[in-house]
């Protein structure tokens, strides 16, 4: 895919700072301007190496944008979607990084719509730090990113969106916004539920037993660590199919506490033994980010 002409990034966090240092290592955008929502953000960003411009107005960095990402949290992406409509160019695409497609992808389009163009999008790619200052170029290296049209989105516009991704590194993956979101509630935020409820339950045991634990419940509680106030709106977004994949959770607990009051070991290795048959057919992970 050709380089982007100009780059916007609206609200960069960590997922919107990578954006804007892969973009820049990897030669993806000719120029790159960027809004974020507080001065002392914005005077921060003046004179980073991967930065063209930092405006003082979503409008101004839009207007001449060929490509924006809003990388806001998910509740700010369509009230952001409304506030830059009027400015961007005819012919503009814009595209998110949220977690959750459903509830966003049909206002988002309506907002931009129809001289411009809204392609959602969300890159697996995450982290339990935040803020810009966490970012990566490397951070999309071989990470899937979700790009997920709405039925009746410009070809051409859809290819842009996944051509930039695919330009920084990520593999796409196309899917509509439901599947994106219950795909995602099983994958993503069902283990973020399960380490965070791990961490909740261990607080109200002695604390003195934290300082004796080996490296299993770190790997196991990494993300617990995570934003709380992200993930609320996270969560919240995507109730529904996060729910179900708890409760289909909770059945396979019950099922593994059956087994071991029942005695039946060889039932409690089997399940052991699928989840370990699970585990071993993950993909190699991606080079360490730099």
């Amino acid at each position: 895919m050709p380089a982007v002409a100009q780059l916007a990034i609206l609200a960069p966090g960590l997922l919107g700072g990578s954006v804007a240092r892969a973009a820049r290592a990897r030669g993806a955008a000719h120029r790159i301007v960027i809004w974020a929502r507080r001065p002392e953000t914005r005077d921060a960003l003046r004179g980073q190496p991967w930065v063209d411009a930092v405006v003082a107005t979503p409008a101004e960095a839009v207007r001449e944008a060929s490509l924006v990402v809003i990388a806001a949290p998910v509740d700010r992406i369509v009230p952001l979607a409304r506030e830059i409509a009027p400015a961007l160019p005819p012919g503009a695409v814009v595209t998110d990084v949220g977690s959750v497609k459903g509830p966003l992808c049909a206002p988002a389009t309506e907002a931009i719509g129809p001289k411009a163009h809204f392609v959602g999008s969300h890159p697996m790619a995450g982290s339990e730090q935040t803020g810009w200052e966490n970012g990566s170029a490397e951070l999309f290296n071989g990470r899937p990113c979700f790009v997920t049209p709405l039925p009746g989105a410009a070809p051409a516009a859809v290819a842009m969106v996944a051509g930039f991704w695919t330009a920084l590194g990520a593999g796409v993956v196309t899917a509509a916004p439901a599947e994106h979101d219950r795909i995602v509630a099983h994958i993503s935020h069902l283990p973020q539920v399960a380490a965070s409820a791990l961490c909740s339950f261990l607080a109200g045991t002695d604390p003195r037993w934290r300082d004796h634990a080996g490296g299993g419940l770190r790997d196991t509680t990494r993300i617990a660590a995570s934003d709380p106030g992200l993930w609320r709106e996270i969560l919240a977004s995507n109730r529904a199919e996060v729910l179900a994949s708890l409760h289909a959770y909770r059945a396979e607990l019950d099922l593994f506490m059956k087994a071991l009051e029942s005695g039946d070991d060889a039932a409690v290795a089997a399940r052991m033994e699928r989840g370990r048959a699970y585990r071993a057919g993950f993909r190699p992970p991606p080079p360490a980010n730099r």
